[in-house]
């Protein structure tokens, strides 16, 4: 829990229907301390914040809400964090507008560890989910917490590579905290509130909503000294978090892919405007120069030592291709074909893509 004695009044100041961060922000800057704010005479708070936000201020209609957050707070490993408190991430204080108040579940002392963001699609392949994982595990292993969204496909698969290192994972969500989005993620969620942290700006019993997760995303960027892209099209939300990492001054990378890809257009959009090119992790973490590594033993999380190279993969290449164009290549049946791509599939070395495509894996 907070060591704010005023947490009441924190609370009571993030929960007033209407009162948005950045007049939060501008009571902060005038008044102090939140409890200096609900002590002001009303005519001072009219003539600094105008008489809408003084009349809000005013309102009853938070003390349900206030006592509902307190009553959560003495539950084990919950813990609320304000900009008062010495434990408020240094790095949020950077960016324009940090959250007053941070709703957390689990170890909150990684809040203070260096970190990195990796996010990507959520309709991810198995090499972007094989890739994150194994990047995310390789970081983790250095100390580096690994910060994301909680989303299905490439976050999920950070997080978990997050969790089998030392560094561990942040999931910081679009909704409340006690709130699981989305509800396949449920086991992965209580796993990182045991052993890494969830994470949120918003109050409890938040549902998720569209514009919730582009205002997250400035939160997943700013914990961290960078951010990785795995995957991500054109139009995905996860260059939002790119952008807001630029803007924040944080280091950029991305992993490239098949040129056929949709899922790498994005990551080779960011690599055209400067991201880092990403092949190993030893690529990321020469850039993050201020942070000291503990026991990171690989450096290329994403080149696992190849196993015997077996006849039709050597026809495949990376790119994404079809049952015809592999007849072609090899001189074999469809039939023949179609078994061997099954058996490597089954195997672990060829993905099933959509529109009878395949992909080698490695």
């Amino acid at each position: 829990m907070s060591d704010d004695p005023g947490l009441a009044s924190w609370l009571q100041l993030t929960l007033t229907p209407g009162l948005g961060a950045a007049a939060i922000r501008g009571l902060l800057a005038q008044f102090g301390l939140p409890e200096n704010i609900f002590a002001a005479p009303r005519e001072q708070l009219q003539r600094v914040a105008g008489p809408a936000v003084a009349a809000l201020l005013r309102g009853e209609e938070t003390a349900a809400a206030v006592q509902h957050a307190l009553r959560w707070l003495e539950a084990p490993r919950h813990a609320v964090v304000t900009l008062a408190d010495a434990g408020y991430p240094r790095l949020l204080l950077e960016i324009a507008d940090p959250p007053p108040l941070l709703y957390a579940v689990g170890r909150l002392e990684l809040l203070g560890r260096s970190a990195l963001a990796i996010v990507g699609s959520r309709n991810a392949t198995a090499q972007g989910i094989r890739n994150a994982q194994q990047f995310a595990h390789a970081f983790s292993a250095t100390g580096l917490t690994i910060v994301s969204g909680l989303a299905m496909g490439i976050d999920a698969a950070a997080h978990a590579g997050g969790l089998a290192g030392e560094g561990s994972t942040i999931a910081v969500l679009g909704t409340g905290v006690d709130v699981t989005y989305p509800r396949q993620n449920a086991a992965l969620a209580s796993r990182i509130a045991e052993t890494g942290l969830l994470l949120s700006e918003f109050p409890l019993g938040t549902a998720g909503a569209a514009h919730h997760f582009p205002r997250r995303n400035r939160l997943i960027s700013g914990l961290a000294q960078g951010c990785l892209v795995v995957e991500a099209a054109i139009a995905s939300g996860s260059l939002i978090t790119a952008r807001a990492a630029a803007e924040q001054g944080r280091e950029v990378f991305a992993i490239p892919g098949s040129i056929h890809s949709p899922l790498s257009k994005g990551c080779h959009a960011l690599i055209k405007q400067g991201a880092k090119l990403v092949e190993s992790a030893e690529d990321v973490l020469a850039e993050l120069t201020s942070f000291r590594r503990t026991g990171f033993a690989s450096t290329h999380a994403s080149t696992p030592v190849p196993a015997a190279e077996d006849p039709l993969l050597a026809h495949m290449g990376f790119d994404p291709v079809d049952i015809d164009s592999l007849c072609a290549r090899s001189g074999l049946t469809a039939e023949r074909v179609s078994a061997d791509l099954l058996r490597l599939e089954l195997g672990g070395r060829v993905a099933a893509l959509p529109g009878g495509m395949y992909q080698r894996l490695n």
